[in-house]
């Protein structure tokens, strides 16, 4: 990753991680806690792709591991958000623009439920079982639902200051090349200069077929 993508990444994920140990879990919602650093992880993903999405999700997830109040085994929550950050990933659209929101929504949904229920299966593996005494289909739900709800919040903000780190607003530069942008199509073909020849042909034609009416005439006259 580039040096900006890393700074950019650890300041975001360290403000997520504050305020989702300081914020967030302190609301005392029913179910599941809004998932702040989740929701860092996908805008980030959204924009760096599958390799970035899975390194700033072991990143992300190996900080929330060590920032207390944990109470799980190191290194869980690492590898939930790297599986989860490399599959978001792969829906980094390829032009580097969002068509709607519909894509961003449903990758928020998918990533809520499967980062519950890999949490909670890598928790059954090592004797965790604190999920079955909650209610697995009450937390799916409710991580569903807060995230969500906090997405039009996140993740556009994340995705564009991402895409401003690389000094590109759009996507990639060979994504943004092709891509169907209309007024840098028009400034890339050199519209003006086409126009611009084609009006000196024209007055090159002119003038020789007025060169060949005049040697005609001249010619009659002759005659």
């Amino acid at each position: 990753m580039r040096v900006n993508r890393i700074l950019l990444s650890v300041a975001l994920v360290v403000v997520a991680l504050v305020i989702q140990v300081s914020v967030l879990a302190r609301l005392h919602l029913p179910g599941a806690v809004p998932d702040l650093l989740l929701l860092t992880v996908l805008g980030l993903a959204l924009v760096y792709g599958h390799v970035g999405g899975a390194l700033v999700g072991f990143g992300a997830g190996l900080l929330a591991d060590l920032a207390p109040p944990a109470d799980h085994a190191a290194g869980r929550y690492a590898l939930v958000l790297c599986v989860i950050g490399y599959l978001a990933g792969l829906a980094k659209p390829d032009n580097g623009r969002l068509r709607s929101a519909t894509g961003p929504m449903v990758v928020v949904v998918a990533a809520a439920v499967g980062t519950t229920l890999l949490y909670a299966g890598v928790g059954a593996l090592v004797g965790d079982t604190a999920a079955r005494h909650v209610g697995l289909p009450s937390l799916l739900f409710t991580a569903a639902l807060y995230d969500l709800l906090l997405a039009p919040f996140v993740v556009p903000g994340i995705m564009a200051l991402a895409r401003r780190a690389d000094n590109d607003p759009l996507a990639d530069t060979n994504a943004a090349a092709q891509s169907p942008d209309i007024s840098s199509g028009w400034l890339s073909g050199g519209t003006g200069l086409r126009i611009g020849r084609q009006r000196n042909a024209l007055r090159v034609k002119t003038a020789r077929a007025r060169v060949a009416r005049a040697g005609r005439i001249k010619g009659v006259k002759r005659l």
